[in-house]
């Protein structure tokens, strides 16, 4: 969840690192919620108009709508919960699109600087699986790195727990138990991604624990976050059938990332690295027939600045930016694993961001994507239209309230 980033003091990317409450479920999860007992409704979404230019085709797109709920029953415990609407479509609807819980969890606040999340919650992975609200980031489309390596939005079930301390001021933890994947729907090109169960009859048989430290100092913040858990929750008769280790850590998926920001007088900047270790690829090939890689690496660098950032008499933002993003898909192949350079990419993004007023967001960019060759051995996946490289124009709108 976003929220607990923010008020801790973050706002990222088009904005300063000062202490921000945002939207009212900020309010609600910072605690600034006077009455003893509140419901509170939230949400944020956007909308896009995007133009393949090697395809000269154009689609427009609603891609989200989240409406938050949350209640708070006394000043220790609060419920929080979010539905998303992906794409503009409902369960039933065509392939693509989808209707969600993004989270439902209990919040409950053990001490001044430490609180538990029990339920279906987000762990603090990465920039964006926190921080997604598109008045937050740049661009239309979240970075690439953070979809496709990072699978955000990531969300499991379990128990995590957020704080800081005052020994060391600006450094907060986390630290979570919560069900593993499945490695039967990891893919080519997308890791992982498809291996989460977000909440959706998890497979408890597999755990992973996951834990992070954030630190901000003056115009910094910087996160180091880690990932280790099972992906094969399987009885022992089909652990043998298939060759794979099963039990709570059995075909185990580590992963980790760092990443760090920095603004300052209209400035902003954003780095981060991660990468994918899967140990067993190997067996989860020959049981499933995936091409899944050993390793998934993959960073991005992102530079900005506020035009409006000289004028002391206005609070609305204009900021201009530039991104690269490389993800190698490839980067440790398997024993039986089939090199398939078009998995992956490097991106040049560059844009602007307008907003005219707090929870309103105006964004246009331009989006170059490069891959590598397709493997003619790869049969039925080569595409006679394949190039490697394409360009795309955006134009779209965001809200949060």
């Amino acid at each position: 969840m976003r929220y607990k980033l923010l008020f801790l003091g973050a706002f990222i990317g088009i904005s300063s690192i000062k202490a921000q409450i945002l939207t009212k479920e900020d309010s609600l999860a910072a605690g600034i919620i006077s009455r003893n007992t509140a419901t509170v409704i939230s949400g944020y979404g956007s909308v896009k108009y995007k133009y393949d230019v090697n395809r000269k085709l154009a689609e427009a797109n609603v891609d989200r709508v989240i409406l938050f709920v949350g209640h708070k029953f006394n000043n220790k415990i609060s419920f929080f919960s979010e539905i998303e609407v992906e794409d503009a479509k409902v369960a039933g609807g065509e392939a693509g699109g989808e209707i969600a819980l993004e989270q439902a969890f209990i919040k409950f606040n053990l001490t001044k600087n430490a609180y538990l999340s029990a339920g279906l919650f987000i762990p603090r992975i990465g920039i964006i699986n926190e921080n997604h609200l598109p008045t937050t980031f740049n661009g239309n489309d979240r970075p690439f790195v953070e979809r496709f390596i990072i699978p955000a939005t990531w969300r499991e079930i379990g128990l995590g727990l957020f704080g800081s301390t005052n020994k060391i001021p600006g450094l907060n933890y986390s630290i979570g138990l919560v069900n593993g994947l499945n490695s039967e729907e990891f893919q080519s090109g997308r890791g992982i991604r498809d291996g989460r169960y977000e909440g959706r009859d998890a497979n408890a048989s597999a755990l992973a624990v996951t834990g992070s430290l954030l630190y901000y100092i003056k115009n910094f913040r910087i996160q180091a976050s880690a990932y280790y858990g099972g992906s094969a929750g399987l009885s022992d008769l089909d652990s043998d059938t298939l060759k794979l280790s099963n039990g709570p850590f059995g075909t185990p998926v580590l992963f980790y990332e760092a990443n760090v920001q920095y603004t300052n007088k209209g400035f902003s900047f954003k780095g981060l690295f991660t990468s994918v270790q899967i140990a067993d690829a190997e067996k989860i090939n020959n049981a499933y027939g995936n091409n899944i890689p050993e390793t998934i690496m993959g960073y991005y660098a992102e530079v900005g600045f506020n035009l409006l950032s000289l004028s002391k008499k206005t609070e609305k933002n204009l900021t201009v930016f530039a991104r690269y993003e490389n993800l190698d898909m490839n980067n440790k192949l398997s024993p039986n694993g089939i090199v398939d350079k078009s998995k992956n990419s490097a991106y040049f993004v560059g844009g602007i961001s307008f907003l005219p007023i707090k929870g309103v967001i105006v964004k246009a960019d331009y989006v170059l994507q490069q891959t590598g060759a397709q493997n003619p051995n790869l049969l039925g996946t080569t595409d006679p239209n394949f190039k490697k490289e394409k360009g795309f124009f955006s134009l779209g709108v965001g809200y949060s309230f």
